[in-house]
């Protein structure tokens, strides 16, 4: 079964866990699908992630880019996993019906939007009820992450 993490986001956005995310991907020498909910969003993450630090750089591509397979880090609407990624990033409340081709699926989740922390609560369960390993991640008053029992 894939392990599937959800981060609930509640100091820091998106962009910033995201990058920090992927970095640790790459630094495990996996590859990654990024999924989101429109292609205006594709591009402004795909624009964060050459930006979000000085000296920063995390190779990776979308739609406009071309060739999938020689991405390490793969930004998209649809649920295709065109660069063989091993790590699934949900994020904006996209789905996936791919969830189980993956070894870790990381659904991120804006803590402030009541939808979006309903339609987590909706995914977990379904998750639950697949038999995946899920666990839950919130961030503490100083930005880091802790593992919460649920």
């Amino acid at each position: 079964m894939t392990e599937i993490a959800f981060y609930h986001l509640e100091k820091l956005p998106l962009e910033q866990v995201l990058a920090k995310l992927l970095e640790k991907t790459q630094a495990a020498d996996k590859r990654a699908l990024v999924l989101a909910g429109s292609e205006g969003r594709i591009e402004s993450l795909a624009g964060h992630l050459w930006t979000y630090e000085e000296g920063s750089w995390l190779p990776h591509g979308t739609a406009k880019d071309g060739s999938p397979e020689d991405q390490p880090v793969w930004l998209a609407v649809a649920d295709e996993n065109l660069n063989d990624a091993q790590f699934l990033f949900l994020t904006d409340g996209a789905a996936s019906d791919a969830v189980d081709g993956f070894e870790r699926c990381f659904e991120l989740f804006d803590g402030a939007d009541t939808d979006a922390v309903n339609a987590a609560r909706s995914r977990w369960k379904a998750y639950a009820d697949a038999g995946h390993d899920l666990t839950y991640w919130r961030q503490t008053d100083n930005g880091r992450w802790q593992k919460k029992d649920v």
